[in-house]
């Protein structure tokens, strides 16, 4: 257990840090799912208007460093190959 105060501090803002990157990957995983049904679903229209919503939180997600930009490409990369595969 922590027993300087800056060390107390530092497990409080790591606390408080954990929890907000929880939900942004929370949130992004949501958006990229709805994009993954449209797509199983085989509804190219559907999975388009989730693609440019998701596209847009992936983004977020990266650029707030919860997830490395090259993964946050990637995945962007994936679902839009995966869209254009429906026509």
């Amino acid at each position: 257990m922590a027993t300087h105060k800056s060390a107390e501090k530092k497990i409080r803002q790591i606390k408080v840090r954990t929890e907000r990157n929880r939900q942004h990957m929370s949130r992004m995983r949501t958006f990229v799912k709805r994009v993954e049904m449209a797509i199983k679903d085989g509804k190219k229209e559907e999975a388009q208007a989730a693609f440019r919503e998701a596209e847009s939180v992936i983004a977020k997600t990266a650029q707030k460093g919860v997830i490395p930009a090259q993964r946050a490409s990637r995945k962007t990369s994936r679902l839009a190959a995966a869209i254009k595969k429906l026509a």
